[in-house]
């Protein structure tokens, strides 16, 4: 039998409430008070917090606070990644960024999701994972909705919501997101 934090992270149904999640969500917390209150960034003792909220980046990782998320420890990125102030990611599930890519102000990647039956909705939830590829930049106010693949080089513009996959190297703006240019790959 899956333990609530493996159903999790799985993509299956599960009870949030269960004593091992809220207890990492706690130190998630904690460790992000000390990042978003407390600690000045470029210190050493700011890198530390960083290192243990989201132990699978890369380096040159960087975020201006404030910033929230989940878990901390389901964000994967690779080299370069920076996140702007305002920034959310609901990493219920993996949340996987390559390199060189950049967040905006108000930044929003939603792992997280819910039932449509109101019923059940009451007591589980579930996740679904997103992946980011190589070289892109999100536009302020840009949210990811849960399952999403966008590929590299992609721009999301300011405030889009993207609901389904962008193709690689594709400008992809407004509610819903479409892809409006091929961007193609550098020269």
């Amino acid at each position: 039998m899956l333990s609530e934090k493996e159903k999790m992270l799985a993509g299956e149904l599960y009870l949030a409430s269960d004593p091992v999640l809220v207890q990492e969500r706690a130190r998630a917390k904690r460790l992000l008070h000390r990042l978003n209150v407390t600690e000045y960034l470029l210190t050493d003792v700011a890198r530390e917090v960083l290192a243990e909220l989201v132990p699978h980046a890369g380096p040159n990782f960087y975020i201006e606070p404030p910033f929230h998320c989940d878990y901390g420890s389901n964000i994967y990125c690779g080299s370069d990644v920076f996140f702007n102030v305002n920034c959310v990611v609901l990493d219920v599930m993996k949340v996987t960024i390559g390199s060189n890519v950049l967040f905006g102000p108000g930044v929003q990647l939603y792992g997280a999701t819910h039932p449509l039956d109101a019923v059940t909705r009451r007591t589980v939830e579930s996740g679904r994972p997103i992946t980011i590829g190589d070289d892109c930049w999100f536009g302020g106010g840009a949210i990811v909705c849960p399952g999403v693949r966008i590929g590299m080089g992609c721009v999301i513009g300011a405030g889009s919501v993207v609901t389904r996959d962008v193709p690689a190297y594709s400008l992809a703006v407004g509610n819903p997101a479409r892809v409006i240019k091929s961007l193609g790959p550098p020269a």
